[in-house]
Formats: C-alpha cells, structure tokens, sequence
C-alpha cells in the first residue's frame, strides 16, 4: 500500500524517520506550520521557519523518494501575542502561493481567546482570496465547543466546508463536522488524543467518505508511522480496503488537491532519488551513497 500523511511536522522528526517513513510506504506528505515547543519572539524566526518548510525540507523528503508539500499560516498558541501575530500576516502573502504550499494552516484555536478568532478571521480570509484550502488545529481543552466555534467563524468569512480539513477530531467533534460538509480527520498518537483502534470503531460508523487518517508526529511522543500501523490494524479488524485506501490515501490527495499543487503524478513517474543531489552546497546522503541500503531491513513494510 501507498500512504499520504497529511499532517506530519518533520522539522522536529530525525532523517531516520523519512527512511522508515519511505520503507513503509509513505509517498507523500503535508507538514503543517507549527510552534515550535516555546513561543517565538521575532518576525523572522517564523521567516526562517517558513523558508525551511518551502526549502529543505522538501529537499530532504525527497532524498528518501518522498514528495513533501506543506501549510503555512500562525499556529493558535502564539496568536495572542498580537503585535508579533500582525508581523506574521504581513509575511502570509509572500509564502502561500509559493511552490508546494497545499493551503493556510494549521490555524484555528487554543485557549480559544479573541485574539486567536481575530487571526483565524484574517487567515480565512487570505484562503478565501487565494483559493487555497485550509487546515484547522481544534483545541485540546474543550474540544467541541472550539471546533463549533470554528465552524462558525469559517462560515461567517464565507469559507467553502468542502475546502476545510478540520484537524484532531474524535468521537466528540466527528458527527457535528460532516453534518456542516468539513473534512473530518484524526491524529493517531501512542497514548493520547485518538489511538488507532478508536479509530477503527469510528470508520464502522461513518465510514470512509470526507474522514482522514494522519500522524501529527512532532517532537513529542509521536510515531511517523502511525498512518501505515493504523492501516495494518484496520485490515486486520476487516475495514474493507478500499476503504482504508479512501481514508489513508485518497481523501487528503482531493482535499489538498483542491489548491492545485498536489496531484498523483506529482509522484508516480519519478525519475527517482539523486544521491548526489546538493541543497545550499550541501549532501544529505553523505557521499552519495545508495538510499536503497541506506533504508536498512526492519523497517515496517505493509503490503
């Protein structure tokens, strides 16, 4: 089988994680803009940080034969700081028609203060104009009344549901999402948020239609693997396959797909991996060496 993460931060994840990523079968990945663990302080370390999502790491996904797209937009956590937040939307514009960016995102709400609605507003409102579709970070803390708040807002700026993929869902926030038209999907983490097996019982009662599977691995306790592990585990439990492939693969490529810079022959046809490719002067796959061997024997492979 072939995954799409949707939602995976690999600027926190080691290059061993794009090799077992790779060998599981991940061809292609969205990386969401992010905090970063503590808040930043200055316009241009989210400059830097945007240029790295639009420049390297693309680079180093595709040493491993992975086609890497990402998000741009301000995270909710560090919107309420307003006068680096009005920075930061005056540097919007200049990343997210640029090459590879799917959408804004991920934004939404956090403590769900005024200050992170004002920005949710202003960053819907640059999707709208861009025709681009958005990615929404749903709260933690009192998941289901942020979620409906963001849908109410999205729908307030005029946002199409059907361009929405609203993020880190569960059991309480699924039914209310795709009665309103949104995309609904789900980050599997080891031990918390959503496991794999809820995810499994969620999938026998919606089904496959607008639902998403992803990993949201970052630098906390997060597997890259989680989108291929769930889907080994779905078939086990004897969800039918093209439904997995529906909800692993095939969803987030037409949802992302609607920004015009992610299609399937983005990737199938490749000419292959480069490994003496440079970036800034520099080898990713030291002395060229052969990425196949690199890849090593006991990574997880699904077939």
């Amino acid at each position: 089988m072939r995954f799409f993460d949707s939602h995976v931060h690999m600027v926190s994840r080691t290059t061993d994680d794009y090799q077992r990523m790779a060998a599981a079968g991940v061809t292609a990945l969205i990386e969401p803009s992010f905090w970063q663990g503590q808040p930043r302080t200055e316009p241009g370390s989210f400059k830097d940080y945007f240029n790295s999502l639009v420049g390297f790491e693309r680079f180093r996904a595709s040493q491993f034969g992975i086609k890497h797209y990402c998000t741009i937009g301000l995270n909710p956590k560090e919107a309420n700081n307003e006068k680096l937040a009005d920075a930061v939307m005056e540097l919007l514009p200049l990343y997210i028609c640029k090459e590879g960016v799917v959408g804004i995102g991920e934004i939404g709400f956090d403590d769900q203060t005024k200050a992170e609605e004002k920005y949710l507003r202003i960053q819907a409102e640059m999707a709208l104009e861009a025709d681009l579709p958005i990615q929404i970070h749903t709260p933690h803390r009192d998941k289901k009344t942020g979620t409906i708040r963001t849908m109410d807002v999205l729908e307030d700026v005029g946002v199409d549901p059907s361009k929405v993929v609203i993020d880190h869902n569960n059991e309480e926030t699924v039914k209310a999402v795709l009665d309103r038209g949104y995309w609904a999907a789900f980050t599997i983490y080891p031990h918390t948020k959503l496991g794999n097996e809820r995810m499994i019982e969620i999938m026998r009662e919606y089904g496959a239609e607008r639902i998403v599977v992803d990993s949201s691995a970052d630098w906390g306790i997060s597997d890259p693997l989680a989108v291929p592990k769930t889907a080994a585990l779905m078939k086990e439990a004897g969800i039918p396959l093209e439904e997995i492939e529906q909800v692993t693969y095939h969803n987030p490529l037409t949802a992302y797909g609607q920004s015009g810079q992610v299609q399937e022959s983005d990737w199938e046809g490749a000419e292959g991996i480069d490994p003496t490719a440079l970036f800034a002067g520099n080898t990713l796959l030291r002395g060229g060496q052969d990425i196949q061997k690199a890849m090593g024997t006991d990574d997880l492979v699904i077939r």
